[in-house]
């Protein structure tokens, strides 16, 4: 995937084909989709920081009708099982790249690659 630097999503590339973001909006699947990401995987709880969070049902909606892949895995930002590890690595066989990966801040989702590729 050539990364569009002038992109309007805060994407940080940590893998030729894998990029995190911060809490991405529904809005944003649209243009993930446009810039070329096949799947997208939520790993931040829904309203880990109160309600004015996008829920995972909603970004799920828009990312199917971008005809994206999604997955939900959420963990904890302070801490990740090594059965969400394992879960997560299987998302990255499974899923058709490149992929868009995002929490809050995109820090956890970048750990739990980095973890997942220690399997």
């Amino acid at each position: 995937m050539t990364m569009n630097h002038s992109s309007p999503l805060p994407l940080r590339a940590i893998a030729p084909d894998v990029c995190v973001a911060p809490q991405l909006a529904p809005e944003a699947m649209a243009e993930a989709a446009r810039q070329g990401f096949r799947s997208v995987v939520n790993n931040r709880p829904d309203f880990e920081h109160g309600p004015n969070q996008p829920t995972n049902a909603s970004i799920e909606a828009a990312a199917r009708a971008a005809g994206l892949e999604y997955r939900f895995l959420p963990v904890e930002s302070a801490h990740q099982t090594p059965e969400q590890i394992a879960a997560f690595a299987a998302l990255m066989r499974a899923l058709p790249r490149p992929i868009l990966v995002f929490c809050r801040s995109g820090a956890r989702s970048a750990r739990l690659y980095m973890a997942a590729q220690a399997l």
